[in-house]
């Protein structure tokens, strides 16, 4: 505790996470007024941030305005039943978690911490929120969800830079129109698992709105001004009570998911045969039949239909594959609109970029590209990125700029220089999948800038690897698969890798094991099937 204590004095930052602490540590509240013998003072900063999560901390002490430079604090995870009220003299304090707790009332101070940014209280015992927080004025990102909240403030109408907020699972009955009016700058809306009888008319002034999940409520009916949110790319409404739906629901271009199960839907509006959905859910409704035109939604990747009484379907439609049901309902069309509708390939790219904004994951397999589209720049910070199964032959530079990613999978494609000047700004990556590739050569030191790689799949790309492969360049490996690679002896370098859990060496011209192989003490899968083994040593029995 000492030495992480010394260490904050002139970080700036503790961490004192996950140590069954049942007080905060005096010291932490006295901003290391106090220099240790021997300790730099001059070289001593202020306490900015502050982590206590995942402890069994039952109270912070009012001693907590002492940290007046803190702008992080995290104190999830605890035992806490209430805030001290110095937690409004934190005037510098930008983000404060305080979820996973028993707290019963966040204190009306809060309002004074007005450089407070982000904000999660959930999880806790809360009825109710102070007006107070309304004079946040920076809150942009708002979590309280499983509480038992019967209704928001208005005065958080002020709150007007508001981009994400979460309510799910409260006993809310109603979204105010004045609120929803005043957040313009919504992109994520979270209300679902609540008590509410309806959707506010202003809804539709949420032009930036992405991501709108309002399932699991008493939901009658969606109302026409929903056209105006005309960003919205995730709509998800199971779970709710409505009867029909509006015909201006046909007007959002750019959604990618409508989620209408478990409701009480007779029909689905043929206006909202327009929308070009990659997944569209009806499961557990009242329809009776469908509008042939839905045959023309041509992107739809996913059409779920079971728990309808559908008569005039056959069930193996229902239950078939999507693309063979669109087929039908196409052929279901007046013949001067049996037009055999078509999805081109712009169209898929533009769907699954689309609904990457809020997944961070976009999936682009299949696709017979030769290039990687100039759209996937447009994605945000993606984290998972998956090219495989098409024809690229180079990774273009701005791939350079994803440094988020942390999956990048490749596999079966045409690419034959190792991409060394890419990886070289993926410093996240934790996943990298180049098999089925024409690979000519890895160079020597090819995994140097990928040092937290916790997967590596090189297969099939036969005699790729240099004379002695650096793989303990990977200390963090846990998976490296190595099939039909033309090895004529196993790389001596994969006995360092501490965390191995999976090796696979099959199809290979391996004719014997070298000894080490029961250092691997993490190893869980090792395959040598299809090799030119005579005999295993004995040590592999104890691996």
């Amino acid at each position: 505790m000492d030495r992480i204590l010394k260490a904050a004095r002139t970080s700036g930052s503790l961490n004192l996470s996950n140590r069954s602490l049942r007080d905060v540590p005096n010291e932490v509240y006295k901003n290391f007024d106090e220099a240790g013998e021997g300790d730099k003072w001059w070289e001593a900063v202020d306490l900015q941030k502050l982590i206590l999560a995942h402890n069994n901390i039952e109270k912070l002490k009012e001693d907590l305005r002492n940290l007046p430079l803190l702008t992080v604090l995290n104190v999830s995870h605890n035992k806490l039943s209430e805030l001290p009220a110095a937690i409004g003299e934190l005037h510098m304090l930008k983000s404060l978690d305080v979820s996973f707790n028993s707290i019963m009332k966040i204190p009306d101070e809060i309002g004074s911490a007005t450089a407070l940014v982000k904000f999660d209280c959930s999880s806790n015992q809360l009825k109710e929120l102070p007006s107070s927080l309304g004079r946040c004025l920076n809150l942009s990102d708002f979590k309280a969800s499983n509480n038992c909240i019967t209704s928001l403030p208005e005065d958080l109408a002020d709150c007007s830079k508001m981009s994400k907020l979460d309510v799910e699972g409260n006993k809310l009955t109603v979204l105010s129109n004045n609120l929803i009016a005043s957040w313009t700058m919504l992109t994520e809306l979270i209300a679902s698992k609540n008590l509410l009888n309806g959707m506010p008319e202003t809804i539709g002034s949420l032009s930036r709105l992405i991501r709108l999940d309002l399932h699991q409520n008493r939901i009658l009916s969606i109302p026409s001004s929903i056209s105006g949110c005309c960003s919205l790319a995730e709509f998800y409404m199971g779970n709710n009570a409505l009867s029909a739906l509006p015909a201006e629901l046909g007007k959002l271009s750019k959604l990618g998911t409508l989620d209408l199960h478990s409701n009480q839907l007779k029909e689905y509006c043929v206006e909202a045969c327009q929308l070009r959905l990659s997944v569209l859910d009806l499961s557990n409704n009242s329809l009776s039949g469908l509008p042939p035109e839905i045959g023309k939604m041509t992107t739809l990747r996913k059409l779920l239909l079971t728990g309808n009484p559908l008569r005039t379907l056959r069930s193996s439609l229902v239950n078939g594959p999507t693309p063979a049901l669109l087929k039908y309902l196409r052929s279901r069309l007046p013949e001067n609109e049996d037009s055999e509708a078509s999805t081109t390939k712009e169209d898929l790219i533009t769907m699954a970029t689309r609904l990457s904004v809020t997944s961070k994951e976009l999936s682009l397999e299949g696709m017979n590209l030769s290039a990687i589209p100039s759209e996937i720049w447009e994605a945000g910070e993606i984290t998972k990125l998956d090219l495989s199964r098409n024809s690229i032959q180079e990774l273009p530079p701005e791939l350079s700029s994803c440094a988020s990613l942390q999956t990048l999978i490749l596999s079966r494609n045409k690419i034959k220089d190792w991409p060394d000047a890419i990886l070289t700004s993926l410093s996240s990556l934790s996943c990298l999948k180049l098999d089925n590739n024409p690979l000519r050569q890895v160079p020597s030191d090819g995994f140097k800038d990928i040092p937290m790689l916790q997967i590596l799949d090189l297969s099939y790309n036969i005699a790729s690897l240099p004379e002695n492969p650096p793989f303990s360049s990977l200390p963090h490996l846990q998976e490296l698969y190595l099939r039909r690679m033309q090895l004529r002896e196993a790389p001596t370098d994969i006995l360092r890798l501490q965390q191995l859990r999976i090796l696979d060496l099959s199809q290979n011209s391996l004719q014997s094991i070298p000894e080490g192989f029961k250092n691997l003490t993490s190893l869980t899968e090792l395959d040598l099937s299809d090799n030119n083994i005579s005999a295993l040593p004995p040590e592999l029995v104890s691996v």
